[in-house]
């Protein structure tokens, strides 16, 4: 899938997003970034599984920075000369690191295990040209989410609907996923899911963008 979006100004050089999230496109649009939107083709969980088989001690950031590569990539082989931004988002708390629910059941245990608690957010972004990757980076977000009652987890599930089931961590922090915390600290970018600001700077230097 293919998406056009209408250039918010004149680029020297074509943009493609590597990712179908309504979030990430978001961002780049309100920036008024021109770009295409064509998703990566890569199962994220078979090339996890063997990134970590072979880095075992592999840490939240490095698996981020390795999967927003692979789709940068996976998406420049098939865009000679164009920029193509890849991005992955991580979250793990303690040792853990948790998935996208597939389900509401599956998205209220995710709550329940994150509540009262602090967990992180990984944020990677990187860009490709023909295939090699010529930048990246990491950020990191920490999120402290409140002791919230049973009775507020049903109503946020019913308000929320499926919506939740597209991120990591069963939470939009720019809707009433909110809400969910009493403490926040890190970019608000790299907690919608990319380091927006390095991103731009990194477009500006290759030409992409105004300067």
């Amino acid at each position: 899938m293919r998406i056009l979006m209408a250039p918010m100004v004149d680029v020297a050089k074509p943009i493609i997003l590597a990712s179908g999230s309504s979030a990430r496109r978001a961002m780049l649009t309100q920036a008024g970034v021109g770009f295409t939107i064509e998703p990566a083709r890569i199962d994220e969980t078979a090339i996890r599984d063997e990134f970590l088989r072979r880095v075992p001690l592999a840490t939240p950031p490095e698996i981020a920075l390795m999967l927003a590569g692979a789709k940068a990539r996976d998406v420049s082989m098939r865009n000679g000369g164009a920029l193509v931004i890849g991005s992955d988002q991580i979250l793990n708390i303690d040792a853990t690191i948790l998935t996208k629910p597939v389900d509401r059941a599956a998205a209220a245990a995710t709550l329940q295990h994150l509540r009262g608690r602090q967990h992180q957010l990984h944020s990677a972004a990187a860009i490709a040209i023909d295939g090699a990757i010529v930048w990246s980076t990491v950020d990191t977000a920490n999120l402290t989410m409140r002791r919230f009652s049973d009775e507020f987890l049903e109503q946020y599930l019913d308000a929320e609907g499926d919506s939740l089931w597209e991120v990591v961590g069963a939470f939009k922090l720019e809707g009433r996923g909110l809400q969910l915390f009493e403490r926040i600290e890190g970019d608000y970018f790299t907690i919608l899911g990319m380091p927006l600001l390095p991103v731009l700077t990194e477009l500006r230097v290759q030409g992409a963008i105004s300067s």
